[in-house]
């Protein structure tokens, strides 16, 4: 089964490494270029996003908004925050809201790729929130 993962980052080049980091294991990579083209792919219906990786600086929607429109809109999609620029209290305030992960680039493939396992695994089954219901 490939799990979809949304990759939102302003920088080409970062989003192609990323897609080589994931390519050949069980995920399948959509991309955005910002905050508003991630929400537009998120709210397109046909389209089941099990993970978001975003960047923080973009313009437009930066990571910022869009991590909290994601957190809000879809609290049960984990996100990992993924920034070229390491704001300490930044973090810590995307941790309390939530977000799986917080991520320093360049990031190393093998810990890309726990972060993502780690999200995928820890987040909510379709079945298990329908139970909530």
């Amino acid at each position: 089964m490939l799990h979809k993962i949304l990759i939102v980052d302003d920088e080409e080049p970062v989003r192609k490494v990323i897609r080589l980091q994931l390519s050949g294991t069980r995920y399948e990579i959509l991309e955005a270029e910002d905050g508003e083209q991630a929400i537009q792919i998120l709210n397109d219906n046909t389209l089941l996003v099990e993970l978001i990786i975003c960047d923080v600086r973009m313009p437009k929607l930066n990571g910022v908004e869009a991590v909290a429109y994601f957190r809000r809109e879809y609290p049960k999609t984990p996100v990992i925050v993924l920034t070229g620029y390491p704001d300490v209290n930044l973090g810590v305030e995307f941790m309390r809201e939530g977000v799986a992960d917080y991520l320093v680039k360049p990031v190393a493939k093998e810990t890309l790729l726990k972060a993502v396992d780690k999200a995928i695994s820890d987040r909510p089954r379709f079945s298990e929130s329908l139970s909530g219901m």
